[in-house]
């Protein structure tokens, strides 16, 4: 098992470069998509292609031309890509085509897309909504009598579906047809480490993605499911490199930085984590869960004064989540500002009052106010709740 962490870190180290000029225009621009700003991601990609002409720079910004209805300009970033990486704009060409109704153009370049690297899931393209002018055509029906898709992916496809709703019987059945009939293929390997994976085998999985590494080190899925299998094996360390390797491969997912801060908490790496954290709130500076992790930094770094700013933000943002004011209220309580830790406990009990965890803290902020009739009641209530700490506090201040 040291072995396979050895070689997984080389691997991970080789591939970790701090160039920033294509994610970071990426990362804003999708934000800017996701908050309906697509003017804005436009402008941002521009900048960023006059500054470095990369196909992933025009891949985002054709799916912003696409977002506004406008084909054309996508069409013409598509074809730029395709010229940096091959085929790399065939699928995007497919949907544009698809939106200015031209059949037989879209499932041409759907075909190319399917002879390439950057072939998707049947799934996936039954579901994206680009196609919908065409999916009652003639062309298209004729186009799926064919077999786009071998033995090994539709197996693998199962095998992804039963694993996400944790049917491991099922996908272990599918892998073992899969490995009878085409013992040789990568998919077998692929497959067995995913359901390994999901089984809470995380070393047997470990030392298959090793192997899939090797041959294939920039692979995306192969190196998500690395992370996941990491982080089940509380290898956060690793698992932090992993995410690195990720966000250097440029792959535009903000949600790999709060991933790799998650890690480097659990690490005591607390300012590189608070660092991911602030990357990820520049982009969606409302979010939720970002907010209480900044918050919750903060409050491990010792600065609980900006835990505080990021909690009071949070609340501002989302007046009617119960965890929101836990959040302060935590604050409040663990640096023993007692009568304002009662205050959101309270609120956060109005909003959600079967939380044995927070009458049990609002129990005690009261005892330590000097309150203890009033803690007696809360500890009861938490105890009624299924709160086995609350009986430490009953016996000793309470039962006379």
């Amino acid at each position: 098992m040291r072995k396979t962490y050895i070689i997984l870190s080389a691997f991970l180290l080789s591939g970790i470069v701090t160039g920033q000029q294509v994610l970071d225009p990426l990362l804003k621009a999708k934000a800017s998509n996701a908050a309906g700003r697509t003017g804005e991601s436009v402008r941002i990609l521009s900048e960023a292609i006059d500054k470095q002409k990369d196909s992933k720079l025009f891949l985002e910004r054709a799916e912003t031309y696409l977002s506004e209805g406008k084909p054309s300009e996508a069409i013409a970033d598509y074809n730029s890509a395709n010229l940096m990486t091959r085929q790399s704009g065939e699928y995007g060409l497919a949907k544009a085509y698809a939106l200015k109704g031209d059949a037989a153009t879209s499932l041409y370049h759907l075909e190319m897309s399917m002879k390439s690297p950057y072939k998707k899931s049947e799934k996936e393209i039954m579901l994206d909504q680009a196609f919908r002018k065409i999916e009652n055509r003639a062309e298209w029906r004729q186009f799926w009598k064919e077999e786009w898709y071998t033995v090994p992916e539709k197996s693998i496809s199962e095998i992804e579906y039963y694993t996400s709703l944790r049917k491991i019987e099922d996908a272990s059945a599918i892998l073992a047809e899969l490995k009878r009939d085409y013992p040789d293929e990568e998919a077998v390997k692929y497959g067995g480490s995913l359901i390994n994976a999901m089984a809470g085998r995380y070393a047997e999985a470990l030392k298959t993605l090793s192997d899939l590494l090797t041959s294939s080190p920039d692979n995306e899925k192969y190196l998500r499911l690395l992370a996941r299998a990491q982080s089940g094996a509380s290898n956060a360390a690793g698992a932090s490199m992993t995410y690195s390797k990720m966000l250097s491969l440029d792959i535009p997912d903000a949600d790999l930085l709060m991933q790799r801060a998650e890690c480097y908490r659990k690490t005591g790496e607390t300012d590189k984590a608070i660092s991911d954290v602030k990357k990820y709130l520049a982009l969606y500076p409302e979010n939720r869960a970002a907010l209480s992790m900044a918050g919750k930094l903060n409050v491990l770094s010792g600065d609980n004064i900006e835990a505080l700013r990021y909690f009071s933000e949070n609340l501002r943002i989302h007046p009617n989540d119960p965890g929101c004011y836990v959040d302060r209220a935590n604050s409040y309580f663990s640096s023993k500002s007692w009568d304002w830790a009662i205050k959101d406990y309270s609120m956060a009990l109005d909003l959600e009052p079967g939380d044995s965890e927070v009458w049990l803290n609002k129990g005690i902020a009261l005892l330590n106010s000097g309150k203890k009739d009033d803690a007696c009641h809360d500890f009861r209530e938490a105890f009624n709740l299924g709160n086995k700490r609350a009986t430490e506090y009953l016996s000793r201040h309470c039962i006379k």
